[in-house]
């Protein structure tokens, strides 16, 4: 369920400024930026939860840090697609952070983000330690990418083949 309802659209998010990646979960919550133009994702932070307020103010520190203009969060589904009692809890997550931030949420099937994020991170050289330290904010960090990715393809392909012309030597050229 890749942004399926319209609660979901990423066309709240601002084409332009970082977008905030988020990897619910109830202990921890990864967390990572994209650049201003929204082609790339780098993972930011390892968020160890802390209660109601300071959760708050650590979010709210971020998002005015990077002078973020949205939030994805990380949707977990079952293979079905379907979504599970996690993904309402996600759905949650990301309905109070949106509140917390005053940012859109636009929320990513994340169902290969982890398995991804650990296959990684048993790739380096890292103790078990240090790759439990790392793994959520990888997590976000490929859950976004994906978003950028979706969100890049979809613009792209939405350019009509009417608003092109080949150019002299066969190249595709924008009409001026």
């Amino acid at each position: 369920m890749n942004q399926a309802n319209a609660e979901d659209s990423p066309a709240k998010i601002p084409p332009r400024g970082r977008i905030l990646g988020i990897d619910y979960g109830t202990k921890r919550v990864g967390v990572a930026v994209s650049d201003v133009f929204q082609e790339l994702a780098s993972p930011l932070h390892n968020y160890q939860r802390n209660g109601q307020q300071a959760d708050e103010q650590f979010f709210r520190n971020v998002a005015a840090e990077y002078e973020s203009v949205g939030l994805v969060v990380g949707l977990p589904v079952h293979m079905s697609g379907d979504e599970s009692q996690k993904s309402r809890e996600a759905r949650r997550y990301g309905a109070w952070l949106s509140r917390v931030t005053a940012l859109p949420v636009a929320f990513q099937d994340e169902r290969f983000s982890s398995v991804k994020a650990e296959a990684l991170m048993l790739q380096s050289a890292l103790t078990k330690k240090q790759r439990k330290s790392r793994i959520d904010k990888l997590a976000a960090h490929i859950l976004l990418q994906a978003f950028l990715d979706e969100r890049s393809q979809k613009s792209s392909s939405s350019e009509r083949p009417e608003d092109l012309t080949l150019g002299a030597e066969g190249s595709m050229l924008d009409e001026e």
